[in-house]
């Protein structure tokens, strides 16, 4: 015969490491998203020559 007790006990920890797995997980792809965006971000950086930006032309007095 099954325990109640403790099938509503290992119900209830398998819900709290199904969250904590979750929440570490998705911390773990926004970390690796970030990384990549910024390695891109370098990358471009090294092989494209910064634009300047135009410049302001002065009014004849």
């Amino acid at each position: 015969m099954k325990n109640p007790w403790m099938s509503m006990y290992l119900s209830a920890a398998n819900r709290v490491a199904s969250t904590a797995r979750g929440q570490a997980t998705a911390a773990i792809k926004r970390e690796a998203a970030k990384n990549t965006r910024q390695l891109t971000q370098v990358w471009f950086d090294s092989l494209l020559p910064p634009a300047g930006r135009p410049r302001k032309q002065r009014k004849a007095k």
